[in-house]
């Protein structure tokens, strides 16, 4: 392993965009390793197809590398990148509906070894039964309390990736946890 391969980790986000920009590959790498599972879920929490959403993760690295010269930092880079995802997976959506298919993938089951098989059944239908419900939510009502539960997002840094204010970020969250309580009843 380089040198330059055990730093790379260490440093932050914006020191690896300086590199990045240069070309240096392993801190395109790192960025990338850092920041895929929260770009997986939110593309995931949009196609709710794990092939889908693994492309479109994809697609948003690929965009973001190429415009990195243009980051401007008034965002965290991850913030930048999920906004970029939420949009991918929104495209990726309309250019779907156009041609009339329907995706069918399920997640598969997240197995445990502290909890028994039966209890571990028991949890895949209940996370089966709550990202059904969440399906019904309103795309921004759904992203809002993905990002906010999931990636553990700010409201700011949720209404950047939405698209609205900070105000209307906490409202999606609020009304998407106040209809899943209405749904799992």
């Amino acid at each position: 392993m380089r040198k330059n391969e055990r730093e790379c980790p260490e440093l932050t986000d914006r020191e690896l965009i300086g590199r990045g920009v240069k070309g240096d590959e392993v801190a395109l790498g790192v960025l990338v390793r850092r920041h895929q599972a929260a770009a997986y879920r939110v593309a995931l929490s949009l196609m709710q197809g794990d092939d889908m959403a693994r492309d479109v993760v994809q697609d948003s690295f690929l965009k973001a590398f190429r415009a990195l010269d243009r980051f401007r930092g008034d965002a965290s880079f991850r913030t930048w990148l999920l906004t970029i995802t939420a949009n991918e997976a929104r495209g990726a959506l309309r250019r779907q509906a156009r041609r009339n298919e329907t995706a069918f993938e399920e997640a598969g089951v997240v197995r445990s070894e502290k909890m028994a098989p039966d209890e571990t059944a028991l949890v895949a239908l209940e996370a089966d039964r709550a990202r059904t419900m969440m399906e019904n939510l309103p795309e921004k009502q759904r992203l809002s309390l993905s990002l906010r539960i999931e990636e553990g997002l700010s409201f700011r840094e949720i209404g950047r990736v939405i698209g609205s204010s900070e105000g209307a970020a906490r409202a999606n969250y609020f009304h998407a946890i106040r209809r899943l309580r209405e749904l799992m009843k």
